[in-house]
């Protein structure tokens, strides 16, 4: 789990061109508007990319995934 989060908060870091992802990962991401949609889709391709794992779309929802804790959980239960 120390593993899939340090790479979720590594492509977090370079999608979101913002490095407080890591210093508060219970930063609300889109509410602070860290993260757009244009974001998520990278977001989407950098997990598939680098993670092997298929997240489309319509797996994704907004209030499950809005911190980078969320994220980082939402995926673990998907491994």
């Amino acid at each position: 789990m120390a593993d899939l989060r340090e790479q979720v908060l590594d492509i977090l870091e370079e999608v979101c061109q913002n490095d407080i992802v890591k210093e508060n990962p219970d930063i609300q991401l889109f509410e602070e508007g860290i993260l757009d949609s244009f974001g998520t889709v990278s977001l989407l391709v950098e997990i598939q990319e680098r993670l092997g794992m298929e997240v489309s779309i319509s797996d994704f929802d907004r209030d499950e995934w809005a911190t980078p804790n969320m994220i980082i959980n939402k995926l673990a239960e998907m491994r």
